[in-house]
């Protein structure tokens, strides 16, 4: 049986990509149909970070058109991905060369931001992605110390700097620029420049992702953050007691306000597990972040455990996703890395269905 590029498109279209939940058809990701005789070839360029499922869509791509197109022979099907600029608030401009900006964020402090901050960019990373990170904790910066970056960034001209890089993710933080011992005695005006100054006055370069650790609580600094700067949406950490949520509650509500789309809620410092005895012990209680995500209709995004190998990793600047990839807690944070994408595909789909809407009052 004869078939043309309209029965191609047809048929992939009852079929859903398991990573968007969409077809691949609506998804806008076919592109370059081919026929000749019984062969068929075309292009599915998705827009996420997906190096490490490329052969499984090949291959689902493959075997569906073969079990619903009659007279197919040969299929030629090839994967690649892209990620493309994501909408973000109403005003804000753009940061030249990053398409797309994550903000890490938690309503208290001492709940394991920073470090999940640093792992899920390193995490992004591995998948292939050129990936930022800033440390905008002006107070306590810490990414210097995880990622195990020392020394002072160069500035070419006097005026912008370059970003350190280790791991293959290029970083800027306040740490670079005063020694460990030196306090900041700031005010809430200079903070305000010195962030805008760290993401606007760096040499970021072509950045697929920037992952953005904020401080911990919702006074200026992550206004400036929420308000002025380009973010495609932000995660909330929190540990599972009610105290770190009743926090978590107010930064994620804080980024609800300012029109900053919520893409989940990790739960960090989750369960204990002895390492001699396999015992679980959940020290800070279990599973509230989850319940607090399900009650303010926002997505969990994933819990991580209380370890000792996260902890001193981090310490000595060998973040576990790169010292230990294959470890169950580097997949947990791989996995998080794919849901907060996910989340992020759905928001840009959301918002450029919106049109824009004139109010008279």
């Amino acid at each position: 049986m004869s078939f043309n590029e309209t029965d191609v498109q047809s048929a992939l279209k009852n079929l859903i990509d398991p990573n968007t939940k969409k077809d691949f058809v609506s998804g806008k990701s076919v592109k370059n149909i081919k026929i000749s005789g019984s062969e068929v070839s075309l292009d599915i360029l998705l827009g996420y970070p997906a190096k490490s499922v490329w052969d499984e869509i090949r291959a689902m791509v493959e075997a569906h058109l073969k079990a619903t197109l009659p007279g197919v022979g040969k299929v030629a099907i090839n994967v690649t991905s892209k990620v493309v600029p994501h909408a973000v608030q109403r005003g804000v401009k753009l940061v030249e060369g990053v398409k797309n900006i994550i903000a890490v964020a938690s309503g208290k402090g001492g709940v394991g931001k920073s470090t999940t901050a640093v792992n899920l960019a390193l995490a992004l990373s591995r998948k292939g992605l050129k990936v930022g990170l800033l440390d905008s904790d002006i107070y306590g910066p810490s990414i210097p110390r995880m990622m195990g970056i020392s020394g002072q960034p160069y500035s070419p001209d006097g005026k912008t700097l370059e970003p350190m890089e280790n791991y293959g993710v290029k970083c800027m933080s306040m740490g670079f620029m005063v020694p460990d011992d030196t306090p900041m005695i700031w005010r809430g005006p200079m903070v305000m420049s010195a962030i805008e100054q760290m993401l606007r006055d760096v040499e970021w370069g072509e950045l697929d992702i920037m992952v953005v650790d904020l401080p911990p609580g919702t006074g200026d600094a992550q206004l400036t953050m929420a308000q002025r700067v380009p973010l495609t949406g932000a995660v909330i950490v929190s540990t599972p007691q009610d105290v770190a949520l009743s926090d978590a509650r107010k930064g994620l509500n804080m980024f609800r306000k300012v029109d900053v789309p919520v893409l989940g809620l990790i739960e960090n410092m989750s369960y204990f597990a002895c390492p001699h005895c396999g015992e679980r012990t959940e020290i800070f209680s279990h599973g509230g972040a989850r319940r607090e995500a399900a009650k303010l209709g926002a997505d969990f995004l994933g819990e991580i455990p209380l370890d000792i190998e996260i902890r001193e990793t981090s310490d000595e600047g060998r973040p576990i996703v790169v010292s230990n990839p294959d470890s169950p807690h580097s997949k947990i944070y791989g996995e998080i890395a794919e849901k907060v994408w996910e989340k992020a595909l759905v928001i840009l789909g959301e918002r450029g269905r919106k049109a824009p809407r004139i109010v008279i009052q």
